[in-house]
């Protein structure tokens, strides 16, 4: 075997698993970072924060299926697993470097070192520390095998030395890869057949049985499996906010996002079931509004690649263990026909869902000045590219997707936070580097576009060209009801200051750090402006002025 550096592994091992981008606050591997431009066409995209590079590698992961990659020197390790908690929620496959205290410097009080390690614990799937540059090769093809197995997740590698100095030594290993570890699902557990033929008919006996389909079906590439199955059997399609994308608005059978950022028709059709098949979906607290929705006793099937989650929060008839989309195809090819008696229950749930697009018809088209979000988000149901990949923030930008944004084309692709608010709009940039021919859209708030703003300038440096709207209200009023019942009533001037803000121009900031910034006051000019957006070959900010008493919709409960 030819020697070489502890960088030159990594750079021929990042390349041979089809890594094209790696997210980074400098300065860590640095010998890495140029062995990476003399031997790949890996890009080496620099952010203005740790936790910015975590969560674009965090949106390049979910976009693309591939591990997303992100370094941080020992200073920001910490920043860097703040960004992780995300990935760790929406099980995305990510591996973060940083450096970490060495051998000879250890308990010495070195210039910025602390261990940072166990901050990761709980966070990553494998958190481990590279001590021996001979261990570079397997514990990267570990990191890799880690992130993309089971359940997929972030994987944690602490280097020695303040930037990871390990990498500079020479050693004799051959940087071996792995290709079926390059992305997730690296491998598809197949269910048992008894557990699916038991399944089937459970939901054959059911009267009015109902998918909640989540992450998994998503992550598996079993969106076409699940509709496949729901058509043949007659059961209509409920998701948690990571499935939306699994089955398209205008199917008969969807009833749109369940639980807590929800809409009201899927609430009420997984409340009124006798039976709930949990298919990829953890069944926690978003997706079931704290476990109202279903009703607890409710009868469950469930479908999982971890036996550990089946039957954790709702005691499941039967489970079946398995790769989703493998699982539903199994379902589907058993051709079991649909009751005659489903056609009672198919009718109610159309029912609910017409009556909630007669509630909410008014106001997604509404000319309202300032705009209102849902027009908004009407808008963008019909404008939205056949292909695009929209992500949306958390908070009430989450509650206005999740509830009012319809998927219209099998090509579209739908990505939400998992909790943290301002992930958006540096994952979207992660996104696009993921799947760079595909158009990204960001929904985000004011309150949540704060958070990393300085990444316009990251964008605009890298000529990441992606499409963020900003519904800038000039406030957080999500926590409007909040405060309001902590200070006894309606809103007043000391509880306002918590959640009002001043107005700002996003759209000049964007324009000062190197974007393309387009204002919208009215909601007739949104569409001409989005048009214009899209064909932006730069960066832009959207930025909308809406209603700051508008406030998103509740989850309707029992």
């Amino acid at each position: 075997m030819a020697r070489k550096t502890g960088a030159q592994c990594i750079a021929d091992m990042l390349d041979g698993y089809g890594v094209t981008h790696v997210f980074m606050v400098p300065a860590i591997l640095r010998r890495t970072m140029a062995e990476l431009e003399r031997r790949t066409s890996i890009a080496r995209v620099v952010a203005h924060s740790e936790k910015s590079a975590a969560y674009m590698a965090d949106g390049y992961a979910r976009a693309s299926g591939r591990p997303g990659v992100c370094l941080a020197q020992c200073i920001g390790a910490l920043n860097l697993a703040a960004g992780l908690r995300d990935a760790w929620l929406a099980h995305a496959p990510m591996i973060a470097f940083t450096g970490g205290p060495s051998a000879e410097t250890r308990e010495r009080g070195l210039y910025q070192e602390i261990d940072d390690r166990p901050a990761f614990e709980a966070y990553t799937k494998m958190n481990a520390v590279v001590d021996d540059p001979e261990r570079i090769p397997d514990m990267l093809r570990q990191a890799f095998r880690a992130a993309t197995t089971g359940r997929p997740g972030p994987v944690h590698l602490q280097f020695p030395g303040n930037e990871g100095q390990l990498d500079v030594h020479e050693i004799d290993a051959e940087p071996l890869f792995e290709p079926e570890y390059a992305r997730a699902p690296a491998f598809r557990p197949r269910p048992e057949e008894d557990a699916v033929r038991r399944a089937v008919e459970r939901i054959q006996q059911a009267e009015r049985p109902v998918f909640v389909a989540g992450g998994g079906v998503r992550a598996s590439g079993g969106g076409a499996a699940l509709v496949r199955l729901a058509e043949g059997l007659g059961v209509p399609v409920a998701t948690s906010l990571n499935g939306k994308d699994l089955i398209l608005a205008d199917n008969p059978l969807s009833v749109g996002v369940v639980g807590t950022y929800s809409r009201k028709s899927a609430n009420q059709v997984v409340s009124e079931a006798d039976l709930v098949i949990f298919a990829g979906t953890t069944a926690a607290g978003m997706t079931t509004n704290l476990w109202s929705v279903p009703r607890p006793g409710t009868a469950v099937v469930q479908i999982d690649i971890d036996p550990e989650t089946a039957g954790r929060n709702y005691p499941a008839d039967v489970v079946v263990v398995g790769d989703a989309r493998v699982a539903l195809e199994a379902m589907g090819d058993l051709n079991a026909p649909m009751p005659e008696e489903r056609a009672t229950w198919l009718a109610r749930t159309r029912a609910l869902c017409a009556d909630w697009n007669a509630e909410f018809a008014p106001v997604l088209a509404s000319d309202a000045v300032p705009i209102r979000p849902e027009r908004i988000c009407g808008e963008l149901t019909e404008l939205m590219p056949e292909d695009a990949i929209v992500l949306a923030d958390t908070g009430h930008a989450g509650m206005w997707m999740g509830g009012l944004f319809d998927m219209k084309h099998p090509g579209q692709s739908y990505i939400r936070s998992a909790g943290h608010l301002g992930w958006a709009y540096p994952a979207s940039i992660g996104a696009k580097c993921g799947a760079p021919d595909r158009p990204v859209v960001c929904f985000t708030g004011d309150l949540g576009f704060w958070y990393h703003i300085a990444e316009i300038e990251t964008a605009a440096r890298w000529n990441i060209p992606t499409v963020t709207i900003v519904n800038n209200n000039a406030a957080g009023n999500q926590s409007k009801r909040g405060f309001d019942r902590a200070y006894g009533g309606e809103a007043t001037d000391q509880s306002r200051e918590l959640w009002v803000y001043r107005p700002v121009d996003f759209a000049r900031i964007a324009e000062e750090m190197g974007a393309v910034g387009i204002r919208v006051e009215k909601p007739e000019d949104f569409a001409p402006a989005f048009a214009k957006a899209l064909k932006s070959k730069r960066p832009v900010v959207l930025d909308v002025v809406t209603d700051v008493e508008a406030l998103a919709p509740l989850a309707w409960v029992p």
